[in-house]
């Protein structure tokens, strides 16, 4: 049947069903799922419901996205049940104190897209057994090829004095073929878990494994009040980032760039580059492995 999500066998549909009997009820935060056929943007269709009032803990997946956003917006697209579409809403400023989790401040939220890096490296290894890397802020490399793309935007609170709810997107190509990979603006070739040789490509395990680790990182950052050194966070991400000790070329937000050997992460989740002029912070901007 033409438009059948079971037309191609190497791509079958997840089930909501499932998901939610092996999430929500055990792997808090994470309350409620939503699986999606076709959407534009996750990271829109959660930003809508943070506008919203949605409390923390929203997951919403697509098999499709037609408007899926990177960095500088940039568009990430996939064809049908090719790869992983998810993001989460998260509320690291509001104190929970069944979990014991103090309120985090604003000034730790850019390490949320680092977190959720650090668990999509050990949901790609632990299941796909394969040796996977973080390009900072927002990559993840095999081999030295993009497989996928993270995205956090903060949302304003709906009240005035409520602090903003934190959206957080990862994209991760699984089935996608040679002739399927997306062109990648900033100059590294992309790839596939099925083009790496992942041990498995079924997105069911490979998407629980990958929101368990979420909620594992998240809890421990959370109950260590935002700290990611505190919590282990920067000793994880450090350990999997290929950009630290590597010359680098850094276009900033302001359209001024800069280049160095980038020599760390700050508690801040800054990139430290060693220039000529001396140690900078960076806090955001699109970055390049300089050979």
């Amino acid at each position: 049947m033409p438009g059948s999500p079971y037309t191609d066998l190497d791509r079958p549909p997840l089930s909501a069903a499932r998901l939610r009997r092996a999430l929500v009820a055990p792997y808090g935060p994470w309350a409620r799922l939503e699986l999606k056929a076709e959407t534009g943007s996750t990271n829109a269709d959660v930003a809508e419901a943070a506008r919203a009032g949605e409390p923390e803990g929203l997951v919403v997946v697509a098999e499709q996205q037609n408007a899926g956003r990177g960095r500088r917006g940039r568009v990430w697209q996939s064809p049908p049940r090719a790869g992983i579409a998810t993001s989460v809403l998260l509320r690291p400023g509001e104190a929970v104190a069944e979990r014991d989790w103090p309120a985090a401040p604003p000034s730790a939220y850019g390490w949320l897209p680092l977190l959720a890096g650090v668990a999509l490296v050990e949901a790609v290894a632990r299941l796909g057994e394969l040796d996977a890397t973080l390009k900072w802020p927002n990559d993840l490399l095999i081999d030295g090829a993009k497989c996928a793309g993270l995205l956090a935007e903060a949302v304003p609170g709906v009240a005035g004095d409520q602090p903003p709810a934190v959206v957080v997107g990862i994209g991760l190509n699984v089935t996608l073929r040679a002739d399927e990979l997306p062109e990648n603006p900033t100059g590294l070739p992309a790839t596939s878990l099925q083009l790496a040789g992942a041990a498995t490509t079924d997105r069911d395990p490979l998407l629980r494994a990958l929101l368990r680790a979420l909620a594992d990182w998240y809890d421990r950052w959370r109950s260590a009040g935002g700290d990611a050194v505190a919590s282990g966070l920067r000793e994880a991400y450090v350990a999997a980032c290929a950009t630290i000790d590597r010359p680098v070329r850094v276009l900033l937000p302001d359209g001024s760039e800069l280049t160095g050997t980038a020599t760390g992460v700050d508690r801040d989740g800054q990139l430290v580059v060693e220039t000529s002029d001396g140690p900078r912070q960076v806090a955001a901007g699109d970055l390049l492995h300089l050979r």
